[in-house]
């Protein structure tokens, strides 16, 4: 899988993408991940790439013509069947993990356009035939993040980026997540953890090494509601 990223700002994604898993799966060669720096296709001399919006208004828009020429340099001589552009907008479907799912199985490319200021002018989904994106019910300062996010959640998906088996036992795995596939609670050393003159336990069942009688406490404590303590 390829990830372009159009950007203002390429080297922010620098620390993120170059440590950790994300890391391993480019030396590997399983994902390749490559920020275009926006401000390159444009062709005036301030390198500018956003402008007032058009019916007034607070704030800047971002011009359509420098991020329409970096996606055609991206794309020049590539298919575009396996390949799919997203814009990131707070107007946008909201991400989940069936999208991530599906997108990790029928695409070799991505492309996200970041937008920044009041946003980007709205040409830019028509003429890309792009799909626009929010990855929750707020509004961030940037596109970064969410480009990030989406690496994050399509790449890890990818055969080979991590073990199946620690997919599988996760909440939200694959496209047909059930309520008992949701998040179950979990634990690690030591078994009492002490902590401002209270002690906390690791419930019995978890030390029992009764697999099924762990299986079933999993199964009645998966996606416990905010504050609720597992049974």
């Amino acid at each position: 899988m390829r990830f372009d990223i159009i950007t203002i700002f390429p080297n922010i994604f620098d620390s993120y993408l170059n440590e950790s898993i994300l890391a391993r799966a480019q030396k590997k060669g399983l994902i390749e991940i490559k920020a275009h720096d926006l401000r390159a296709f444009t062709t005036d001399k301030h390198h500018k790439v956003d402008d007032t919006p058009y019916g007034g208004g607070a704030g800047m828009v971002m011009m359509a013509e420098p991020i329409l020429k970096a996606v055609d340099k991206i794309t020049k001589g590539k298919s575009s069947k396996k390949r799919k552009i997203v814009v990131f907008s707070a107007k946008g479907r909201e991400f989940n993990q069936k999208m991530a799912y599906d997108w990790s199985k029928k695409l070799n490319q991505m492309i996200f356009i970041c937008g920044r200021y009041e946003g980007i002018d709205e040409r830019v989904v028509k003429a890309l035939d792009a799909e626009e994106i929010s990855i929750g019910p707020y509004v961030l300062t940037d596109g970064e993040v969410p480009a990030m996010t989406v690496i994050s959640a399509v790449s890890r998906l990818i055969p080979g980026v991590i073990k199946l088996e620690s997919l599988s036992e996760e909440s939200h795995w694959n496209s047909t997540t059930t309520e008992d596939e949701k998040e179950y609670p979990h634990y690690t050393r030591p078994e009492t953890l002490k902590y401002k003159g209270k002690k906390y336990r690791v419930p019995d069942v978890l030390l029992s090494g009764n697999h099924a009688a762990i299986a079933k406490w999993r199964k009645k404590n998966r996606a416990l509601d905010n504050g609720k303590k597992p049974i």
